[in-house]
């Protein structure tokens, strides 16, 4: 469809980042637009947009405005509109420009999300403390300032433990502490030791929910079973999409991530939350505004045929008419390469990978020449991806375990 100049415009601030699925989000959030007739504007840094230039060119603008900085965006914004431009919809789909996102749709009078709602699901702490207060389990937590902060925490809170950034995402790091003897070089590992969180080591299987607000409320697509590498570490190593799950299991996760979002104000655009299931229940992780990374949406889109994660949210945000979501009818699994640590010579097999016919998606972000990691300590470290589609859960793991190790990393 093409968009008139009267047509709805829709403000996407922060865009892509350079990595390859964030662009593959945001190739799917600009196409669907597209689609509706919808205009596109797109702020981002300038070195981010030099890099990201194939799919800024799927926007109608674009604009150099750090997205990261909600002061900025709403400067901008104001400039906007008493030039007498307007924005029907404001979207932000990573965590580091969600508060700009909210600011923005406040200043221009956009669905969104409210500012103290997006900045209390950001925080991580501040967030726990938000759930616990509305009677959700969550583990124990504290905000640190330095090494003796973290000790105390530690000398009164039952272990293990989790030593983890305030602000920050893809594992970088967050660190498992099974004695308060190893506590130092967790913080010391830290990227700032000047603030960040200790809290109480969950212990059950992880499981992530995907879905997308609608009229205000929360809709669950799917849920998502994750697998990660070995403690001290958690760098994510595998998701199945749909999780395995027993009907009364997936509802009381349901229930829970539903309830857990109307409580923190939270109403507007998709959203990914990570969360245990433990002896004593469901235990919520960390709350995202925002579809969740490493291939998800992919998983989702294959899981589901027919599903469109944005042009809903575009819909319903514009007052046209909203279809249901259609049901989840097959499955799909993504597995990440975590190669033997050395100098990469040669990566055997790829061809014969990228030839199978369920492979949805597969990627190298390593090659020769490249020194592999002896330690995987975040998302960073791994060396590439292969997602693949089935009929079921189990076949749909038991494929991308196949063609993962199908792969060899020759080092020397």
């Amino acid at each position: 469809m093409t968009s008139l100049p009267d047509a709805p415009r829709l403000l996407f601030v922060g865009g892509a980042r350079a990595v390859s699925h964030s662009r593959d989000i945001v190739t799917d959030a600009l196409t669907q637009a597209r689609d509706r007739g919808i205009r596109t504007h797109i702020i981002n840094r300038a070195e981010t947009l030099d890099v990201t230039a194939d799919v800024n060119a799927l926007a109608d603008g674009v604009s150099v405005v750090d997205p990261d900085d909600p002061a900025a965006c709403v400067r901008w914004a104001r400039e906007r509109l008493a030039r007498g431009e307007r924005f029907d919809l404001v979207m932000g789909l990573r965590d580091t420009v969600l508060a700009s996102a909210a600011d923005v749709a406040a200043v221009v009078g956009a669905p969104g999300n409210p500012p103290d709602a997006a900045r209390r699901a950001r925080t991580k702490d501040t967030c726990r403390t938000a759930l616990a207060a509305a009677g959700f389990r969550q583990p124990a937590v504290r905000l640190c300032h330095g090494l003796d902060d973290a000790a105390a925490f530690v000398a009164e809170a039952p272990g293990p433990w989790v030593v983890k950034p305030r602000d920050s995402t893809a594992s970088i790091g967050v660190r498992k502490v099974t004695a308060p003897a190893d506590l130092r070089a967790a913080v010391e590992a830290l990227p700032s030791q000047d603030e960040f969180l200790v809290e109480q080591f969950v212990e059950g299987p992880e499981f992530s929910v995907e879905g997308v607000f609608l009229g205000g409320r929360p809709h669950v697509l799917a849920v998502t079973a994750k697998t990660k590498l070995p403690p001290p570490h958690f760098v994510e190593i595998g998701h199945v999409l749909p999780a395995d799950l027993p009907e009364p299991g997936r509802r009381r996760i349901d229930d829970e991530v539903t309830s857990a979002l109307t409580a923190l104000g939270l109403r507007f655009g998709p959203f990914h939350v990570e969360l245990w299931l433990t002896a004593e229940g469901v235990v919520l992780g960390e709350v995202h505004a925002r579809p969740g990374g490493d291939w998800l949406h992919r998983l989702l889109t294959y899981a589901v045929p027919g599903l469109e994660m944005f042009g809903p949210i575009y819909d319903d945000a514009l007052g046209r008419p909203v279809e249901p979501a259609p049901p989840v009818t097959r499955a799909a699994a993504a597995y990440f390469f975590a190669p033997a640590p050395g100098r990469l010579t040669e990566v055997r097999g790829w061809s014969g990978l990228l030839a199978h016919p369920a492979v949805l998606h597969a990627e190298l972000t390593v090659r020769p020449g490249d020194v592999l990691p002896a330690t995987h300590r975040e998302s960073s470290d791994r060396a590439g991806a292969v997602v693949v589609g089935a009929e079921t859960s189990a076949e749909a793991r038991a494929l991308a375990l196949k063609l993962a190790g199908s792969i060899e990393f020759v080092t020397g």
